[in-house]
């Protein structure tokens, strides 16, 4: 899919839309010895300044990973519906739990049987500095006709959905 030039507003609403239905995401980390590693996450939040949150245990390995190298890449999929997201930025561990209370959902007392109550619990904050989507589903109908005869006269299609490549500031405002 080739990356379409919109309104960077319009690109960051279709984001949310599809990190807020897909919610599971597969953390990426960097471990000591420079190796990736990948587990799934759930996101819990997106604040105003663009950074999503996620649960976990304080002294998980993860958070080991992340207190080494703060890069962290959130990968999203729906592969029957064709969309996907990829996102990097810089993650940091928070023990607040106001913060935790506000984002909580009774789903998460399956990792954590104590609740809020938890002495484990905890936060990871991910400050989103790019993102890109490839969301085939909104003209999956339209494209489908056109990627059969494609494929049929052995070319690709560059005409597959949307995509966007977002860029983040300090504030978490797009600027690209």
């Amino acid at each position: 899919m080739a990356s379409q030039q919109k309104d960077p507003r319009d690109a960051l609403d279709h984001l949310d839309a599809l990190i807020q239905e897909m919610r599971v995401a597969m953390m990426t980390t960097v471990e000591e010895d420079g190796s990736l590693r990948a587990r799934p996450m759930w996101t819990r939040g997106r604040d105003a300044d663009g950074s999503l949150w996620l649960f976990t245990r304080e002294h998980a390995s993860k958070v080991g990973e992340v207190s080494h190298d703060h890069h962290v890449n959130l990968s999203y999929a729906d592969a029957a519906r064709e969309r996907f997201v990829s996102l990097s930025g810089r993650c940091q561990l928070v023990l607040d739990r106001d913060r935790a209370r506000a984002l909580w959902s009774p789903a998460l007392q399956a990792w954590f049987p104590q609740g809020l109550d938890d002495p484990e619990l905890a936060l990871l904050r991910v400050s989103v500095e790019k993102a890109e989507y490839w969301d085939a589903s909104t003209r999956r109908r339209v494209h489908w006709a056109r990627r059969v005869r494609a494929a049929l006269n052995g070319h690709g299609s560059d005409e597959a959905g949307d995509n966007a490549r977002l860029t983040f500031d300090d504030r978490g405002a797009p600027i690209s």
